[in-house]
């Protein structure tokens, strides 16, 4: 059984605990959260990696990886995610539960403690970040941006909402762009990470078997030197205006099968704990499991693609539906993927896709109590909605939506925007 504690520490810091004996390992993470924004986001997915390159009291990365077999293998990894219009910047540990190690162990508090270290106190020269750490790990981001263009799917995503979100801060990629990280020195990482650490609320979540006390004892010393003076409130996303027409947008580039993406949006931000779960049920009727409609009609019935799937942002209100396909099904395809949206809303739902499509959502949210990663980010999600709701009860309130509930959801989204990316070279249009 897991037992999920949320309780602030100092101003602008909280501790989100989830105690649980099913892991031998314990996760610790460390976020701080700053408005998602085209001028500052490729400095601030820059930072976790060259924070992590060196510390003041471990200078370089073998002097940190020396630390850390000490502690018994244990794992720290630059974080940099986006919620909605939320940037999320810093460090997931993992290491061995201490339940496992022999008595008197504290590698809870020695992990914490190198997490503050390497958070609050780099590796600096004249109290500047090292230019030979920026740079290397500049051009490193900017190999991890070119090489989005591989993943079809995930660049789709990226061009979809950076075209359909233009002028609105989700347009922004999670990593900013190539032009911002090529302009990047040391000077200016430098003041942006004072920036961030003066300004930013934190986020502190842990999953393991270790009590909530002992947890909060380690952090807060580990975090003492966070300056924190003021208010810090969490950032918050605003939802875009709902179109007025429907938009469509073409890119060619050297690429045998096509990609396309359609994106709607919600006419108002899920308020609830219940409204949550209700999108959760219509992303998994409308193509998010393998009984979807999508699934169901577009891949298997008509086979007018190669692969399908929607993905739903509750913190940004907009869902998705992405398509691998031959680029002559496009039109099909299309057409296809917007009828059975229209189908939705007309409240056209069986029970037994509904009750497949249910117990899909409860699977999945089920499923997080075997997976510490995944239920830490699921603890940040309820606190960027400011909602505090343990993935059973979630799971719970899923298993009570109705098919009207879903078509009411259906019926307030707004088909916004499409995009197609095709072979031929060239430019968007």
């Amino acid at each position: 059984m897991q037992k999920i504690i949320r309780k602030p520490l100092t101003p602008g810091v909280h501790l989100t605990c989830v105690q649980t004996d099913k892991f031998k390992t314990g996760t610790l993470s460390v976020l701080l959260l700053t408005a998602l924004d085209a001028d500052t986001a490729s400095k601030n997915a820059l930072l976790p990696s060259v924070l992590r390159r060196g510390t003041a009291f471990h200078p370089d990365m073998a002097q940190i990886d020396a630390a850390l077999a000490d502690l018994y293998g244990a794992e720290i990894v630059p974080l940099v995610q986006k919620k909605g219009e939320v940037q999320c910047l810093g460090f997931r540990a993992v290491f061995v539960d201490d339940d496992f190690l022999p008595p008197g162990t504290d590698v809870l508090e020695r992990v914490a403690s190198l997490l503050g270290e390497m958070l609050l106190m780099p590796n600096t020269r004249g109290g500047q970040l090292l230019a030979e750490y920026a740079d290397g790990e500049r051009e490193n981001l900017a190999e991890e941006i070119r090489a989005l263009v591989n993943d079809r799917q995930r660049y789709a995503a990226e061009r979809l909402w950076a075209r359909m979100c233009e002028g609105e801060r989700y347009g922004v990629g999670r990593l900013g762009s190539l032009s911002a990280v090529k302009r990047i020195t040391a000077h200016g990482l430098t003041r942006q990470y004072r920036q961030v650490l003066a300004s930013a609320p934190a986020e502190v979540i842990y999953c393991g078997a270790a009590d909530p006390e002992r947890v909060e004892r380690a952090v807060t010393y580990a975090m003492q030197a966070l300056p924190r003076t003021g208010e810090f409130p969490l950032p918050q996303t605003q939802p875009g205006p709902v179109p007025a027409s429907v938009r469509q947008f073409t890119e060619k580039k050297d690429v045998e099968q096509g990609q396309l993406a359609v994106g709607f949006r919600l006419e108002r931000l899920p308020e609830t704990e219940r409204e949550l779960a209700v999108l959760r049920v219509l992303n998994a009727l409308y193509g998010g499991s393998v009984t979807s409609r999508l699934f169901q009609n577009v891949r298997e019935r008509l086979s007018l693609c190669y692969d399908v799937v929607s993905a739903a942002d509750a913190h940004k209100g907009v869902l998705a539906a992405f398509a691998g396909i031959d680029p002559g099904s496009r039109d099909a395809a299309l057409a296809e993927i917007l009828r059975q949206m229209d189908s939705l809303r007309d409240g056209e739902i069986g029970d037994a896709e509904l009750t497949a499509a249910k117990l899909d959502v409860i699977r999945e949210l089920r499923a997080l109590a075997d997976d510490p990663l995944r239920l830490a980010d699921y603890c940040l999600d309820a606190a960027l909605h400011g909602m505090l709701c343990a993935p059973e009860d979630l799971a719970a309130l899923a298993d009570t939506v109705g098919a009207e509930d879903a078509a009411a959801a259906a019926r307030g989204m707004r088909t916004d925007a499409v995009y197609f990316l095709t072979g031929g070279g060239g430019n968007d249009r």
